[in-house]
């Protein structure tokens, strides 16, 4: 799929595997709708890659539905990445057993409906616009990417949130692969392992701890670089003949319980 003189819209786009996403995007010639909470780091990257910065909080439809019409307006949206998420640890249970230190549920709330319902939400507004586009060749209007994590597999101790939502974009892969398969989109899932972002913090303890990490992993023995996930990213964007599948970019990991 051809990207030049296209627009793209990506979530989670002021960092991590999002802004590695939205530079690559851009490197194919895509004008980059950034869509992020983060305004300042949002605005500079729209403003180095030439792109345009939406503030959206996914859990905000009528946000989404803006950006979504702003990115209509500059060309024909023909590609979408969703990375923006959020993550969160705490046991079903208690180590002491008692009601007040069971799993929060607004906590659990919160997780999936910016994790999976938010997802969603995306999707399905961004292919109701992209619907509307001329097709290719192969009748292609356009491509999704949903970013997952491994978690969805392999979820750890006090990940039930996480797994939870994590777990349920990777089961709208097929059905709604399925779905817009009837309007010439193509959607995809990207499931990350351990990814080196600012989630880790910074300094000679965060290094030491991601490289602790790293050991866990088959090969190679690091975290991945976001441009890693990027790349896949753009593999599944571009490649006419991917299409309702789940990719785990992981160098090998089975994560443990703990």
């Amino acid at each position: 799929m051809d990207l030049n003189g296209s627009v793209a819209l990506v979530t989670g786009a002021a960092s991590g595997i999002g802004a590695a996403a939205a530079r690559q995007l851009a490197a194919r010639g895509a004008t980059v709708v950034v869509a992020d909470l983060q305004a300042d780091k949002g605005e500079a990257l729209a403003a180095e890659i030439g792109g345009v910065f939406a503030q959206v909080d996914v859990t905000d439809t009528e946000q989404i539905a803006a950006a979504v019409r702003a990115a209509s307006e500059i060309a024909p949206l023909r590609a979408v990445v969703n990375s923006a998420g959020i993550g969160w640890a705490q046991r079903t249970v208690g180590r002491d057993g008692t009601p007040e230190s069971a799993h929060s549920l607004e906590a659990f709330t919160k997780v999936v409906a910016i994790n999976l319902i938010g997802t969603f939400d995306v999707v399905r507004q961004a292919a109701t616009a992209m619907s509307h586009s001329d097709a290719d060749a192969d009748g292609c209007r356009g491509a999704i990417v949903n970013v997952a994590s491994v978690a969805a597999f392999d979820g750890q101790i006090g990940q039930a949130a996480y797994s939870s939502s994590k777990g349920g974009v990777v089961g709208m892969t097929l059905p709604v692969a399925r779905d817009l398969a009837a309007v010439g989109i193509r959607l995809n899932t990207v499931a990350p392992g351990l990814i080196d972002t600012p989630i880790y913090g910074e300094g000679e303890d965060a290094e030491a701890f991601k490289a602790k990490l790293g050991e866990s992993v088959l090969f190679p023995k690091r975290l991945g670089v976001p441009d890693e996930l990027a790349s896949m990213v753009m593999e599944c964007l571009t490649n006419p003949y991917m299409n309702g599948e789940v990719v785990r970019v992981d160098g090998g990991i089975r994560m443990p319980p703990k």
